[in-house]
Order: structure tokens, then sequence, then C-alpha cells
């Protein structure tokens, strides 16, 4: 079965940094694309990056272009999200999700097939 624990979110002042970490474990993931999204209060889920498992290909919300860089280390099975330049408006819920390569965008929410269980990010101004 297929798991993905969130770890690394936490308070942080508006211009500071967090690294947040999903680790994967259940299955191999040669063929997957793993993603990050956020849900803030009242919002819908939204895409943030996503990276190919495969060949480490990217990709970035426009909203966090710049700032946020998604990465993965294949032996330790784990996808990093770090993120730098916070502003309040990043705050959220931050999600990690999988699925097998497909022909949706990555950025469909309902696509992915495996969710972790999100770790608080929370920006003060």
């Amino acid at each position: 079965q297929v798991q993905l624990v969130e770890s690394g979110g936490g308070l942080v002042q508006a211009g500071g940094s967090l690294r947040l970490s999903c680790a994967a474990s259940g299955r191999t993931f040669g063929r997957y694309l793993m993603g990050w999204f956020r849900q803030a209060p009242g919002k819908e889920r939204e895409f943030v990056a996503a990276i190919s498992w495969s060949d480490g290909s990217t990709h970035y919300a426009d909203s966090v272009k710049g700032r946020f860089t998604i990465s993965r280390d294949n032996a330790k099975n784990t996808v990093y999200l770090q993120m730098n330049s916070l502003k309040p408006d990043d705050t959220a819920v931050y999600y990690c999700a999988s699925r097998p390569y497909s022909s949706e965008t990555y950025t469909s929410v309902g696509s992915y097939t495996y969710w972790g269980q999100g770790t608080q990010v929370t920006v003060s101004s």
C-alpha cells in the first residue's frame, strides 16, 4: 500500500524559508509523477509544483515560480519542496500527492491517486 508522509511544516515570518519533505513507500515510483498541492481555509486545493520521478522534469504554479523548488532523492524515495521568500498568502496545509504518468494535466487535483495527510505552513506578516 502506497504511503506518503509529509513533514517540515511550521510557523515562519514573511521572507523566511521552509523545506517540506514527502517520504514515499509501498511501491516503486519509476513512472510516477509526484506533486505538491496546498489548501488555504475556505479555498480549493491548488497545484503548487510537480516532478517526474524518472527524469526529474519539474512544473510550477506561476504564484511560486522563482521562490519554490521541487526536487527528489531517488535513493531515499523522498520528494522535497524548498520554499523561500515566503509570503502570508502561502499559508495553507500542504499536501504531497502521487499518480502514474498519464495524459491528464499535472495540475489536476482529481488526477492524483495517492495523498499524504498534509502539513501546516503558516507565514506571519
